[in-house]
C-alpha cells in the first residue's frame, strides 16, 4: 500500500511539473511572432489601411494571443497620422474553434489605446472602410463577445473645406469600458445597419467643444453611424449635471443632440471655460437644457448649436452691469439704500432660454435684485460680440417719500403700491452696456405684464 500511495505521489508530481511546462515552456517554443506579417496582412485588407504591430506572443490558460504596440494608420485622404494606437492588446481565442482549425476572437482587452477619429468634409471618417467583409478564411473577426477598454483616450475633428486640420471638438480622457457583442467590421463598414455593441463607461474628463465635464459615468450604444450615451451623470464646474448625448455620424457633417439637467453650477467657473468669459457673472446654477446641432468643417464647428431651456441662478453679480445703481441712478434715484453696498449682486435669476443663431434669447426674466427688481426679456449674441439688446420694467422695492417720489415720476417713473416702476433698455455689450430709458407701455418690445405676473404666480 505505501509502495502504491508513492508511486501515485510521483505520478501526480510528474503530471503537475508536465502541466507546469506546457504553461510557461511551450508558448515560448512557439513562435507566434513569425505569423506577424500574415496578422499584419490580414488586418490591413479588413481595415483598408496600413497597420503596425510590434510584437506577437502567445499564453496558454486561457489560450490568449497578445499584440504589443497596434497602430492603425490614416488613409491617405487624411493628414499624416493614426486612427487608432493601442499598447498592448490581449484576445483571448476559441479553443473549440482552434481545434476545427479556425482563429475565433472571443474577447479583447485594449490597454492605453488611443482613438482619433476625424471626418472628411465630404462625409468619410477616417475609422472606415467601405470594402470591408468578415473573413472567409480561417481567422475570424466579427463580433466578439467581450471588449474591455483600459486607460484610453478619444479624439474628435473634422477636416476643414480646404483639407486642413480643423479644431478638436471632442474629447475622452482616462477612458474605461466595457462592451458587449462587439461588431468591429460593422463599425468600419459605413453600409452597415447593424447594433457594434452596448455596455458602460467611465471617465475621468470629457470635453465637448469648451464644456468639460469630469468623472462621467454612462451606458453606451453603439448602432449603426449612431453613438448614444444614456443614464448619463457627471460633475460638471463645482456641480452636477445628468442626461442622455447623441451623434449621428451618417450625414456629412456629424449632428448631435443632447439633454441635461443640472444643478449647483458655478456661473463664474462656466463662463471662464469660453473666450473673455471670465469675470462677467458669479453665482449657482439650476436648471435644465436641450441642445442639437450639426457639427460643421469650419474653425467654428459647434457654432449651429440651437435649443431651449429654464435655468435659475442664485446669490451671483454681473460686475460690468451694476444693474441696481444703473438702473436706480437711470430714473434719478439717488439714495441708492441696499444698491449702495450690492451695485452688482442679485439674488435670484430666473428665466428661460432660446440658442439660435448665435444668439440667447429669454422671453420672461425675473430678478430679484438688492433694492431693484426687474422683469424683463431680450437678448444677447454669444458670436463674440457680446451684444446686448435687453428690456423691461424695474422696481424699486423700498418706499420712499414725497419728494423723491415727485423727482422719479418727472423722470418718467410710475408709483405703484408706494414703490417706483420705470421701464428700461440695455444695449452696448457686456464689458460696455449702455443703460436708457424705456418707453413703457408704447415700446412693443417690453414684455408683458400679464405674463409676467402668471410667470411669478406659478
Amino acid at each position: 500500500m505505501l509502495m502504491r500511495r508513492k508511486t501515485g505521489l510521483i505520478l501526480v508530481g510528474s503530471i503537475a511539473i508536465l502541466l507546469l511546462a506546457l504553461i510557461f515552456i511551450v508558448p515560448t517554443l512557439i513562435n507566434v511572432d513569425r505569423y506577424r506579417p500574415r496578422v499584419i496582412s490580414y488586418l490591413q485588407q479588413q481595415t483598408g489601411k496600413q497597420v503596425e504591430i510590434a510584437r506577437l506572443s502567445l499564453t496558454f490558460f486561457p489560450v490568449a494571443i497578445h499584440i504589443d504596440h497596434l497602430g492603425v494608420k490614416n488613409p491617405p485622404v487624411f493628414p499624416s497620422g493614426y486612427v487608432v494606437q493601442v499598447a498592448r492588446i490581449d484576445a483571448e481565442l476559441s479553443v473549440g474553434a482552434l481545434l476545427h482549425k479556425r482563429v475565433v476572437v472571443k474577447s479583447l482587452v485594449l490597454d492605453e489605446p488611443i482613438l482619433n477619429v476625424t471626418s472628411d468634409p465630404d462625409g468619410p471618417w477616417n475609422f472606415e472602410n467601405p470594402q470591408s467583409s468578415n473573413s472567409k478564411g480561417g481567422f475570424a473577426l466579427a463580433v466578439i463577445e467581450k471588449v474591455q477598454i483600459k486607460r484610453g483616450k478619444v479624439i474628435g475633428s473634422n477636416l476643414l473645406p480646404s483639407d486642413a486640420a480643423g479644431p478638436i471638438f471632442f474629447e475622452v480622457h482616462d477612458l474605461s469600458c466595457d462592451l458587449e457583442q462587439v461588431n468591429l467590421m460593422g463599425i468600419t463598414n459605413p453600409a452597415s445597419s447593424s447594433t457594434d455593441g452596448r455596455g458602460s463607461l467611465k471617465a475621468e474628463l470629457v470635453r465637448f467643444g469648451a464644456v468639460e465635464a469630469r468623472n462621467l459615468e454612462s451606458k453606451l450604444l453603439l448602432e449603426s453611424r449612431h453613438v448614444s450615451f444614456s443614464d448619463l451623470k457627471a460633475e460638471i464646474y463645482a456641480g452636477k449635471a445628468a442626461g442622455e448625448l447623441s451623434f449621428d455620424l451618417s450625414g456629412k457633417n456629424t449632428s448631435f443632440k443632447t439633454s441635461a439637467r443640472f444643478s449647483g453650477i458655478s456661473v463664474a467657473q462656466l463662463l471662464a471655460a469660453f473666450p473673455n468669459g471670465g469675470g462677467k457673472m458669479t453665482g449657482k446654477m439650476e436648471g435644465d437644457l436641450n441642445l442639437a446641432g450639426e457639427i460643421e468643417h469650419t474653425p467654428r464647428p459647434l457654432a449651429g448649436i440651437h435649443g431651449a431651456g429654464h435655468v435659475t441662478v442664485r446669490n451671483g453679480q454681473v460686475p460690468s452691469l451694476k444693474l441696481n445703481a444703473n438702473l436706480m441712478q437711470l430714473a434719478h434715484f439717488n439714495d441708492l439704500g441696499p444698491a449702495k453696498n450690492n451695485p452688482s449682486s442679485f439674488n435670484l435669476i430666473t428665466t428661460d432660454l432660446e440658442l439660435a443663431n448665435q444668439r440667447i434669447s429669454s422671453r420672461v426674466i425675473d430678478i430679484d435684485g438688492y433694492g431693484v427688481d426687474l422683469d424683463g426679456s431680450g437678448s444677447v449674441s454669444v458670436s463674440g460680440s457680446d451684444e446686448l439688446d435687453y428690456r423691461g420694467l424695474a422696481e424699486i422695492t423700498t418706499k420712499e417719500g414725497f419728494f423723491t417720489n415727485t423727482i422719479a415720476r418727472m423722470s418718467g417713473a410710475s408709483l405703484k403700491d408706494g414703490k417706483l416702476q420705470f421701464p428700461f433698455r440695455i444695449g452696448g455689450t457686456i464689458d460696455s452696456p449702455i443703460f436708457s430709458k424705456g418707453r413703457g407701455d408704447q415700446d412693443t418690445d417690453a414684455p408683458p405684464k400679464k405674463i409676467v405676473r402668471a410667470n411669478k404666480a406659478r
